[in-house]
């Protein structure tokens, strides 16, 4: 039986011609791309199951700081690799992630005044 949805002609996939050495690769990126997202991960589930949480303690807000940081590196490499965006020019990257990045700040003020009120985020400023 045929399948019909491959048209032999006009498939990316059967197009794609590329030597032995750049597909190899190609799968050593992601191999190690997928390597740091599972260590990564692996520590965030250690760290959440094992850490004893007592909020105001200084380990705690380490502790939270460096969930924040992996998360932002796991984000980086997903856009970074799996949306394809590692591959553009720098403008175009800029131009996307810049909005989000502000957007993250902005939301992550927003909240903290939400919740915190003026006192609590005039606590943590260094000024």
């Amino acid at each position: 039986m045929e399948r019909d949805d491959l048209i032999v002609n006009d498939s990316y996939a059967l197009n794609a011609h590329h030597s032995e050495e750049a597909g190899v690769k190609i799968r050593k990126k992601i191999v190690m791309v997928t390597l740091i997202l599972t260590l990564i991960t692996a520590v965030e589930v250690l760290l959440g199951a094992f850490v004893k949480k007592e909020p105001g303690e200084l380990y705690w807000e380490m502790v939270v700081v460096g969930f924040i940081v992996m998360t932002v590196i796991k984000a980086r490499y997903i856009v970074l690799n799996f949306m394809h965006l590692g591959d553009e020019r720098n403008n175009i990257r800029k131009t996307i992630l810049i909005p989000y990045i502000v957007f993250i700040v902005y939301a992550t003020v927003l909240i903290s005044i939400i919740e915190g009120g003026w006192q609590g985020v005039m606590q943590i400023l260094p000024f």
